[in-house]
């Protein structure tokens, strides 16, 4: 036979009391978390986990909004987004602070005399245009 270390004498030098100390705390932390997880907990979760699928399973077949996020990804459309958040929580503030309008086409004349409001206005047409453009398209090719 070898030379070998006798069982118990090996086990001693693999196993250091630094390393039973920190599996004491994991078999702690494992006992903490089993008490602390009820059937309820355990059915919430399975139901949200279920319900994350699902909803994955949608959004991936969604041809529509997977281009959507594909066009998202282009910078000029990222920095769209940041600007029109940014509108849109500016509009909101203003909104807030002004007297409301008067109304009355001296009003109307008014707003629209704004070079603001003016480009607006034409962002939503150009919008609209290419929006109408492609429902058209989409119909005469019978989608």
């Amino acid at each position: 036979m070898t030379n070998q270390t006798p069982p118990s004498k090996a086990a001693a030098e693999l196993i250091s009391a630094d390393d039973l100390h920190q599996l004491a705390e994991l078999a702690t932390l494992v006992n903490a978390a089993r008490d602390a997880i009820s059937d309820d907990i355990v059915s919430r979760a399975a139901a949200a986990f279920s319900e994350g699928i699902t909803l994955l399973d949608r959004l991936t077949r969604n041809e529509g909004l997977v281009h959507l996020l594909g066009e998202m990804d282009h910078p000029e459309n990222q920095e769209f987004l940041i600007c029109l958040s940014n509108a849109f929580t500016q509009a909101s503030k203003d909104l807030a602070t002004v007297a409301p309008a008067p109304g009355g086409i001296r009003g109307l004349l008014r707003l629209v005399s704004d070079p603001g409001v003016q480009e607006g206005l034409r962002l939503v047409s150009l919008i609209a245009s290419h929006l109408s453009e492609g429902m058209r398209d989409m119909h005469r090719r019978g989608s």
